[in-house]
């Protein structure tokens, strides 16, 4: 038994929770005033037989013992393990990551650091940069500007950074690696970037990760990055979080923008709590690793139409942060680059005047139809409405109602009525005795395995960066699977997730990281999505049972299975082209 089966094994969750609401019994079950919001009516369960709780009021969401006491008390996943060991008496394990892959972790950071000050030296100091340094100046940076963010310029050369390299010690193997050189088949190696202006891409403890590197010319692609390395994961990337993270936590506010330019002009210029998202798209990652210091996040991605489809892209986002996204609205056709150059006071205001993401998906919408036409009002229920379905907040979503109810100029009783059609009708089950569950199963749930297929599939095929349906660690029963899961989307590597993991999570760890998988074969994208897809639905049918339980005859579930499956469908279509057999 692990400590943390241990811990509950010997933590009652009824226990814990009665020190904070009062609660009553409610069939099997027992009910309160939710602890976390004010409510006249209680909308929070706890589920003695299964050791879990969930609100179905504003809160919307649950979890185990662990999840109640991290949300109550504010703490992380360790803190409160360590306060509910302490109760149960239970003693932990202590940290031992390995030092071998801290030390090969720390290789990359030091060939990168090398590589960063190489270049750095290059465009300040070399005649054959002086083509780079006339562009930096003529973006209007300054020579502090350029130290700060240690920008520098690649020779266009084969071999120059290589033979650098090499003097320092770096093995030709390690400049692989690190994605600064590249092999090609027939054995040889050359520079990855050459000729041009560069980027250092830091963590936010200021290591450099990896390399942003743009042309100095008109061709194609204009930005290259460093590839996924032991080091660098783009996804899980903020560029300038290094000097923001201080910034963001005091303003209690992060501004997301598109590119390398933009931040470095905004920091130029005072604005010290701008990031750059590594590109249009904002992943779950960067939203996870920017809410531990804010969930007031505001967008500034560039005008144009790849900017905005990434800022409706973002939406989903909120329900994470529990906490509106706001949209930042530039002059046409200018980016946050050009607004700040020509008025800092101007683009203060803008900030100021940031609207809620949703209001702008609606302007956006409604500036490209005439809603004085049937055809198109039914195309902008048809955009807007699912994004309001999803939301959890109950008040918002009845406030997004409305809107849409205004904007197309149709009944609320019709909108709601098509809301509805978007969920499926959950039939309340029949009550029936249910056998005393062991505290094995209760420990165990019987949706472990599954998790744990799928936490196998992404940890043992990394270099897949497999792209997955949207997965709450909510759907994860097991209380090490989800602790896995949500480290993993904020870690690099296997390596780095085992840097963050809790002691205590390391034995789980390991049975997923050599559990056998036969079979997979060339279908482990696939097996992924159906396997996340999977989890998903049993979740939302564990819901709709609950839900059933406490005997009210609404049905507020996050997605609605119809909807889930013909995701699933869309997703199997768009991205797998062979037949999976089961």
């Amino acid at each position: 038994m692990s400590a943390i089966d241990e811990v509950k094994q010997k933590i009652d969750i009824v226990e814990v929770i009665g020190q904070y609401a009062k609660l009553k019994k409610a069939g099997r079950n027992l009910t309160a005033l939710c602890p976390f919001h004010s409510e006249k009516n209680p909308s929070f369960f706890v589920y003695p037989e299964q050791q879990s709780w969930h609100c179905f009021g504003a809160c919307n969401t649950g979890g185990d013992v662990f999840a109640f006491v991290m949300k109550k008390e504010g703490l992380d996943f360790g803190e409160a393990l360590r306060m509910l060991a302490e109760r149960a008496g239970v003693t932990l394990p202590s940290r031992t990551a390995p030092r071998e892959k801290k030390e090969e972790k720390e290789e990359f950071f030091n060939i990168n650091d090398a590589a960063a000050l190489y270049f750095h030296n290059l465009l300040l100091n070399s005649p054959i940069a002086e083509k780079a340094r006339k562009y930096v100046t003529g973006r209007g940076f300054t020579l502090k500007t350029i130290a700060d963010f240690q920008l520098g310029f690649s020779l266009d050369s084969w071999e120059e950074l290589k033979n650098y390299l090499k003097e320092k010690g770096h093995t030709e193997e390690t400049m692989v690696t690190a994605g600064l050189i590249i092999k090609s088949e027939d054995g040889r190696t050359y520079d990855r970037f050459r000729g041009k202006l560069m980027f250092p891409i830091r963590d936010s403890r200021g290591r450099v990760t990896g390399f942003g590197a743009r042309v100095l010319d008109d061709s194609l692609p204009k930005y290259v990055n460093s590839p996924q390395t032991p080091a660098f994961d783009k996804s899980g990337t903020l560029y300038g979080i290094d000097r923001a993270a201080a910034e963001i936590r005091k303003q209690d506010r992060a501004i997301i923008m598109e590119g390398y330019m933009d931040v470095i002009m905004a920091h130029q210029n005072g604005i010290t709590s701008a990031v750059a998202s590594m590109g249009t798209a904002i992943t779950e990652t960067q939203v996870n690793i920017l809410r531990k210091l804010t969930k007031n996040l505001v967008l500034s991605l560039d005008a144009d139409a790849a900017g905005e489809e990434a800022m409706l892209r973002t939406v989903n986002f909120e329900n994470i942060l529990n906490k509106e996204i706001k949209v930042i609205i530039l002059p046409e056709g200018k980016d946050p680059d050009d607004v700040i150059k020509e008025d800092v006071d101007s683009w203060q205001k803008m900030v100021e005047g940031a609207v809620p993401l949703i209001d702008f998906m609606f302007d956006k919408t409604a500036s490209k139809l005439d809603l004085t036409a049937a055809g198109d009002k039914s195309g902008a229920v048809d955009r807007l409405l699912p994004v309001i379905a999803a939301i959890n907040d109950p008040i918002r979503q009845a406030h997004y109602l409305q809107k849409l109810a205004g904007l197309v100029k149709v009944d609320m009783n019709t909108i709601k009525a098509s809301l509805s059609r978007l969920k499926t009708p959950t039939r309340r089950p029949t009550r029936r005795q249910s056998p005393a569950i062991s505290t094995k199963d209760r420990l165990r749930p019987a949706s472990s395995s599954r998790e744990e297929y799928l936490l196998a599939l992404i940890l043992q095929n990394p270099e897949r960066n497999i792209e997955l349906p949207e997965i709450s660690p909510e759907y994860f029963q097991s209380t090490e699977n989800r602790q896995i899961y949500q480290v993993w989307q904020e870690a690099a590597d296997v390596a780095e997730l085992r840097e963050k993991l809790e002691p205590a999570v390391y034995e789980r760890l390991e049975t997923i990281l050599n559990k056998s998988l036969p079979g997979t074969g060339n279908n482990i994208e696939q097996r992924c999505i159906d396997c996340a897809y999977e989890l998903k639905k049993s979740y939302l049918k564990n819901m709709a049972a609950r839900i059933a339980e406490t005997g009210e005859v609404r049905i507020e579930i996050p997605e609605q299975l119809k909807e889930l499956e013909v995701r699933r469908i869309k997703k199997r279509n768009s991205s797998y082209t062979g037949k999976v057999r089961r």
